[in-house]
């Protein structure tokens, strides 16, 4: 009865993890679909986003069985809520990626993105991959020390989202303030997208330490 209560748990790590591949999926591809104004590609972004709801929701179910039926205490009740901590931020991953797409949709068939912002574009697309990379990693291994160093890893987002204010707010802006305006909203969501991959971190440094990092 407890290995197969155990299996159950485990099986928590596994679609958290499953939940990490999905989520930097759509923000890689929303990415290419907002710098190449792909509407195929951003259409695939919103329509999969389903998948990722679908998995945390079957992540939700089997905590609340869990709790109703074993009442977990210690190490397997702090398990069982930072699972659901760590789904609640990966869904909402999910759904910025999904804004970021709905943006080239909208812009379609231009580029949402002018041409001398493109480069800080890609460089929070890649950030972003890569730290809901070393985010799933850290959740597979838990991994304390990888898990600490994603907010210093967060900090490369935090100076492009700055750079961005600086670029539509510069006197040789030239583009308008509908674009101004969709590439606020664009840098808001990678950089909250990397708030939200660091939380996920965080929870693992609580899960196995039992301390709150923030």
């Amino acid at each position: 009865m407890r290995d197969a209560y155990h299996e159950e748990l485990d099986a928590l790590t596994d679609k958290l993890v499953e939940m990490t591949r999905l989520v930097r999926s759509a923000i890689s591809r929303a990415t290419i679909a907002l710098l190449d104004a792909d509407l195929q590609l951003a259409e695939s972004v919103i329509s999969r986003d389903g998948e990722v709801n679908a998995l945390f929701e079957e992540i939700e179910t089997s905590i609340f069985d869990l709790m109703a039926r074993q009442q977990p205490v210690a190490m397997d009740l702090r398990r069982v809520i930072t699972a659901l901590r760590m789904g609640t931020d990966l869904e909402r991953m999910g759904d910025l990626a999904v804004h970021v797409a709905k943006v080239a949709r909208l812009r379609h068939p231009d580029s949402a993105i002018p041409a001398e912002i493109r480069s800080t574009i890609l460089e929070m697309g890649q950030i972003a991959e890569n730290l809901v990379t070393k985010a799933g990693s850290c959740v597979a291994s838990r991994d304390v020390d990888s898990a600490m160093e994603l907010e210093q890893d967060d900090d490369a987002m935090d100076r492009l989202h700055r750079r961005l204010f600086k670029t539509i707010l510069s006197k040789d802006w030239a583009h308008g303030v509908e674009p101004a305006i969709d590439i606020t909203l664009i840098g808001r969501y990678y950089e909250r997208y990397a708030d939200h991959a660091v939380r996920v971190a965080t929870s693992v440094v609580y899960l196995v330490t039992g301390t709150r990092t923030v």
